[in-house]
């Protein structure tokens, strides 16, 4: 695949609440799909959830197992590729380990965040730096009120946030990924200047 050495991963733990203390959020199976299927459309390498809760990584096992063992692997084929990306693990820590595993490079982390931070780069560098295909990425895509800003400032790079055309910047995991994937991987990009 194009984009083999591109991992994406939902980050349940750690993210931080309103009060900017640090939580577990919950898995929803909006996400399960929602993201698989444009990493899969994007070409990725896989699609990690970390999740260190057992009682969700009960739910999200089952889910992975009904999509590509199960039931769902036969009623719709082409979810069932798309949910062979995902992967389940309770650390980043435990997502670097098996991108390693798998492509012997640790990856450079790649933040996301609705704020701006000092090192943010662009999209057309981001894009610049994958198509290198240099090295290995690992995207991380916050929940609830976004990834402490100790693990976003430790990242190789940060990419710069979605805005809209006003202060409201409140975007679900599943929409940001969407347009982060389509501003670094979509063929229709690479004429543009993002």
């Amino acid at each position: 695949m194009e984009n083999s050495h591109v991992y994406i991963s939902v980050v349940h733990y750690p993210a931080v609440n309103k009060d900017k203390r640090w939580v577990v959020t919950s898995f929803t199976t909006l996400d399960f799909h929602d993201i698989a299927r444009p990493a899969r459309t994007y070409e990725l390498g896989g699609y990690f959830i970390v999740q260190p809760l057992e009682a969700q990584q009960f739910v999200i096992s089952e889910q992975i197992k009904y999509w590509t063992e199960g039931f769902g692997s036969r009623f719709n084929p082409r979810r069932s590729e798309a949910a062979k990306l995902v992967r389940l693990v309770s650390s980043i820590t435990e997502a670097i380990e098996k991108i390693k595993e798998e492509t012997g490079k640790e990856p450079k982390l790649i933040a996301t965040s609705a704020k701006k931070y000092p090192k943010t780069v662009s999209y057309k560098k981001m894009r610049e730096e994958i198509q290198k295909k240099e090295d290995v990425f690992l995207i991380l895509m916050g929940t609830g009120w976004g990834m402490p800003e100790e693990l976003v400032s430790s990242c190789d790079f940060i990419l710069e946030p979605i805005l809209g055309p006003g202060e409201y910047n409140h975007l679900s995991v599943r929409n940001a990924t969407a347009i982060i994937l389509d501003r670094l991987f979509s063929r229709n990009r690479e004429v543009e200047n993002l």
